[in-house]
């Protein structure tokens, strides 16, 4: 209810943004109010450019306070185009919305700074934008804990991200706040293989994480486990301070009896859950990450961090020079995303008895081995083995570096066949008969016998009379006739008539306002009032001509208790009834 009042106000605005300010740009700053904002919590902040169609460059350098991320950018830019009395007149309504997300860190009235665009070398400045932003509850049914494992490690090790969440009691709405997510210290890195009955969760625009579920025991009580995972690889050395995470959630504290069973968006009969938004934030922690060392590092390694093992087989071991052998090359060990190909070519034996072809398959994960497959062709018979292939890697357990190598694979390469020209043609000439058996009876025998045929015409009249024609045309006739008494049935309830209109109240109102856009400058006014005033009647079933500003202001806030709705509505009419 609160969202489709809102969505109906901004679009008010805009009309009433574009009436006024013609075919020059012009900047805003918005923030949705439709609901609270909690400290910890993250928010929109939507910067508004109307009369041009590409983005400004936005300084955020005042709003680093709260933490700026673009979420995107999104061209609401539409053409109305409209038709009187045969004449076409078209208009072309520019508009561009750039969205940041903002961190609320602390409760409390707040104003966000005016902050300047530039758009085509000119710039253009928001105006400051107020906020209340609201202290959430504190409750001990919910609990949230953060893990890095392990504690200390090495430039590029995988470090296990683990964000525990222990519920209670129902919730919904909830909102996570991991700040080491953002560290540039750290590349985020989703797992290999995704768990059986886990899913997937994008946090924010970039930032998945895998969730699992599971019943448990916290603290004494029975509580719902939601399991947040994934990879960081850390970017460089030092001690890196983890800050809690911080989870914002609404969550049920008892049952209520619907206020009015009239308004079916925001209530209904009976009684209904309540809910209240609480907040829970875990204990800090630290991560120690430590160089590699410069000394003894091998040839070829590229910062594979970690404990691996390397196999390879061969398709055949007995082939003619030139024969295909697919080499399967099979790496285990801990995080297998940063493995890469083995470089084949920079294996002198390997290089220069084998042919190797440029094109490589795409590498699978799969029982706990990252796979790679290779065709190879020996190119001369001394040949005796596929020589061993090595994986320079660091050890974190050990704290050095180290060598994995495959075993050499035997092989027995024989010269190729020259073919003759005799061996071509074949050696030996077949005299081929060219006499045919002729088959008389059986499948291949053909019948000539006019009995053979059966009468397959078609009567229209015998379908019409025949029973089973008959259920065939007859069914679905009964089917329309009954849906459509069905429905003439209902459009004549006066309860349905009304809850059609609500239902269908915010749709009226969009087209009313391409209308509205599309007038000239003396009938918008009229138009707009009279579009505001049937969206309220048809709404909330009332008579939309003895409607006033004031009235739909009340109606608003009695119906969903959004104050800042119901006045910018009212206000908004009263703009056109001046």
């Amino acid at each position: 209810m609160r969202m489709s009042l809102t969505l109906v106000v901004l679009g008010l605005s805009c009309v009433s943004a574009f009436g006024a300010g013609g075919d020059s740009v012009r900047v805003t700053a918005q923030v949705d109010t439709s609901r609270d904002i909690y400290a910890g919590e993250d928010f929109q902040y939507h910067i508004i450019i109307d009369g041009a169609r590409q983005a400004g460059q936005v300084d955020t350098a005042p709003l680093n306070p709260w933490n700026p991320r673009s979420a995107g950018m999104q061209d609401l830019s539409r053409t109305v185009t409209q038709i009187i009395n045969g004449r076409s007149s078209t208009q072309v309504i520019e508009r561009i919305a750039m969205t940041y997300l903002l961190t609320a860190p602390v409760a409390g009235r707040i104003t966000l700074p005016s902050v300047s665009v530039v758009i085509q070398g000119r710039i253009y400045r928001t105006e400051p934008v107020t906020l209340n932003i609201a202290e959430p509850g504190t409750t001990d049914l919910l609990d949230v804990e953060i893990a890095v494992t392990p504690s200390q490690c090495y430039v590029g090790q995988p470090v296990e991200l683990a964000v525990r969440f222990f519920v209670g009691q129902d919730i919904r709405n909830s909102q996570f706040n991991i700040p080491v997510l953002a560290n540039d210290a750290f590349r985020l890195e989703m797992p290999d293989t995704i768990p059986a009955g886990a899913s997937q969760s994008e946090l924010a625009p970039g930032v998945t994480m895998i969730v699992t579920q599971q019943t448990t025991v916290h603290k004494g009580r029975r509580a719902e486990l939601f399991t947040l995972r994934n990879i960081l690889l850390p970017q460089r050395p030092g001690t890196f301070a983890i800050e809690p995470v911080t989870v914002s959630t609404d969550m049920a504290v008892g049952r209520t009896r619907s206020r009015d069973p009239f308004f079916d968006d925001f209530s209904f009969f009976g009684s209904q859950t309540q809910y209240k938004r609480f907040q829970v934030r875990s204990q800090p922690s630290s991560l120690t990450v430590r160089p590699l060392p410069a000394e003894n590092r091998p040839a070829g390694f590229y910062g594979l961090v970690g404990d691996y093992e390397i196999m390879a087989e061969a398709s055949v071991t007995k082939v003619n020079i030139g024969d295909p052998i697919t080499l399967c090359i099979k790496v285990a060990g801990g995080f297998l995303k940063p493995v890469q190909w083995p470089d084949l070519s920079a294996i002198p034996d390997l290089a220069r008895n084998f042919k190797i072809p440029e094109q490589q398959a795409s590498p699978v994960v799969e029982n706990g081995f990252k796979v790679f497959t290779q065709t190879l062709r020996a190119n001369n018979d001394s040949v005796t083995e596929i020589p061993s292939i090595e994986l320079p890697y660091f050890s974190p357990t050990k704290g050095q570096y180290a060598i994995a190598r495959t075993k050499p694979i035997p092989l027995e390469v024989a010269q190729t066949r020259i073919l003759t020209g005799a061996d071509i043609e074949g050696r030996q000439s077949v005299t081929l008969s060219k006499e045919v058996e002729v088959i008389r009876q059986g499948i291949s025998a053909n019948y000539e016998d006019p009995d053979c045929l059966v009468d397959r015409t078609f009567s229209p009249l015998a379908a019409l009379v025949s029973p089973a024609y008959g259920l065939l045309w007859a069914g679905p006739l009964i089917a329309l006739l009954a849906s459509a008494g069905a429905r003439a049935l209902g459009r004549n309830d006066p309860r349905k008539q009304a809850a059609a209109r609500r239902r269908k109240a915010r749709v009226v109102v969009a087209r009313r306002l391409k209308t509205v856009l599309a007038a000239s400058g003396s009938e918008r006014p009229a138009q707009m009032v009279e579009a505001m005033r049937q969206y309220i009647g048809d709404r909330f079933d009332r008579v939309p001509g003895s409607l006033t500003a004031d009235d739909c202001c009340r109606i608003i806030h009695q119906a969903g208790g959004d104050a800042d709705a119901a006045g910018r509505y009212r206000d908004i009419m009263a703009q056109y009834e001046a």
